[in-house]
């Protein structure tokens, strides 16, 4: 197997691996841990496990690192799982700065966007004036 089909293998299964987890993560604080797969389980157990010995981030990076490797055999990655480029961070520190900018939906115009409210609108006024000329009218019927 090539060293590129390997780094293809290994960016898959490092975004795998990390939104993967990030679910697991936010499933298993919202009480569905017992619904997820015994092997997202075994790695949010080790997650906890960790916690108390080192910090949210550590423990975070070390866990993503270990679902990662095993994404990475499990795609038919020869070998150790290679470490991952660093990511270029913005100015916070905090935030994965994008590393596509993102593109337009094509088909979509703007005046597609800016029409669409004002059909809406136009639509329950229509309606909420048929309502009452409607209501007019059965009034009138029952007053005779």
């Amino acid at each position: 197997m090539s060293s590129s089909s390997n780094a293809s293998i290994a960016r898959k299964a490092r975004t795998k691996a990390e939104a993967d987890f990030a679910t697991w993560l936010m499933m298993a604080k919202l009480g569905g841990f017992d619904d997820l797969p015994s092997n997202a389980q075994s790695f949010l157990t080790s997650y906890r496990t960790r916690l108390g010995t080192m910090s949210e981030a550590e423990s975070t990076a070390l866990a993503v690192r270990e679902v990662y490797s095993a994404y990475y055999s499990a795609m038919g990655g020869v070998g150790t799982a290679p470490e991952p480029k660093a990511r270029t961070q913005t100015t916070e520190g905090k935030v994965v700065g994008s590393q596509r900018p993102t593109k337009p939906r094509p088909g979509l115009s703007a005046a597609h966007h800016s029409t669409r409210p004002m059909t809406r609108k136009s639509f329950l006024t229509l309606l909420v004036l048929a309502s009452l000329v409607a209501l007019i009218v059965v009034f009138r019927l029952l007053a005779q």
